[in-house]
């Protein structure tokens, strides 16, 4: 083979696995979890991860550590793809099985919750990056013990009390109606966002009561904390001690797939010393993530690497078929 014709074809071959990386390294991203009903872990990073107000979320931090709360908004299965029942286990339903967010999984009575009514609702999620799927909300059966763990058989699977496929994000929330069946006392309700442009899917837990106050705890020992979501200057405070990749979707680290991967450490003063060593063994991050235009500009970068390079190719391939017709003559 004549050099100029095997230079372009070592350059052609050599481009080609740079667009195929361009294409697999589009960033998982944080995006959210539901914000009304405010869930365990928003309504624990609104307390304050360092000194929470409530017994059940200093708790919470006792048994995981301080960086599940910042990192509230990435409580995911990368590669659940509707796998739910399958991916986790009954008392884990809360952390989604992430040793990361284990505290969320405590069976208590005395979690921070939503005072709620029988009838229409209106959902509120709230996502720190937009994608496409479908939301889908159950809540407990008459009968639920928050003493207990939260099992699958806890929820009445059969009758989402709302699903919602593609809403738009508004003010940095997805809202979406529903319907509240007749209960009474305390409840809960377990939220499940399956995207449909990636297998990726995020889950959380609300705490609600039906038909009373939230102020009095069970018992009448002590005043319970009510829920409440944090706010957009407590979010963004948060940003920087946050592991989970958000806005800018993603950064450069090669161990974002769908398999599961060791949880990258904090920089500088963002780690915390009471973060679990191993906190995302068991955590299983996006294929592909970060807004809906973030897999499609690494297509573009992709197919610009391949156009270039099957330029080159043509070019010096005509290059060498002319010299050998000249040479010919």
């Amino acid at each position: 083979m004549p050099a100029r014709r095997k230079a372009a074809t070592v350059a052609a071959v050599g481009l080609a696995p740079l667009a195929l990386t361009a294409l697999a390294a589009s960033p998982a991203a944080a995006h959210g979890s539901m914000g009304g009903p405010v869930s365990r872990v928003a309504q624990c990073y609104a307390e304050g991860p360092e000194s929470p107000r409530s017994d059940a979320c200093r708790a919470a931090v006792a048994a995981g550590g301080t960086q599940a709360l910042y990192d509230w908004n990435g409580i995911r299965i990368g590669d659940a793809n509707g796998r739910h029942q399958e991916l986790i286990p009954d008392g884990r339903l809360c952390s989604a099985g992430n040793d990361e967010f284990k505290g969320l999984d405590l069976a208590r009575a005395d979690w921070p919750a939503t005072s709620v009514r029988s009838g229409s609702y209106t959902f509120e999620y709230r996502v720190t990056a937009p994608h496409k799927g479908t939301f889908t909300v159950y809540l407990t059966k008459p009968g639920y013990d928050p003493a207990q763990p939260l099992a699958w058989d806890d929820l009445d699977l059969s009758h989402p009390v709302a699903t919602a496929t593609d809403p738009v994000a508004s003010g940095g929330f997805y809202r979406f109606s529903g319907t509240l069946p007749e209960r009474s006392g305390r409840q809960l309700l377990y939220a499940v966002w399956q995207r449909s442009d990636s297998p990726e899917a995020f889950y959380s837990c609300s705490d609600v009561t039906f038909g009373g106050e939230t102020g009095a705890a069970k018992g009448g020992s002590s005043p319970e904390p009510s829920a409440s979501a944090p706010s957009d200057e407590q979010i963004e405070e948060g940003t920087g001690r946050s592991t989970v990749e958000h806005h800018g979707h993603g950064d450069d680290d090669a161990g974002t797939s769908a398999e599961p991967v060791a949880e990258a450490a904090s920089a500088g003063p963002a780690a915390d010393a009471n973060a679990p060593q191993a906190a995302g063994t068991s955590r299983r991050l996006a294929e592909t993530g970060g807004s809906g235009i973030t897999p499609y500009l690494a297509m573009g970068g992709a197919a610009t690497l391949a156009a270039g390079a099957a330029i080159v190719f043509g070019s010096v391939r005509r290059r060498a078929v002319n010299g050998v017709g000249r040479l010919g003559r």
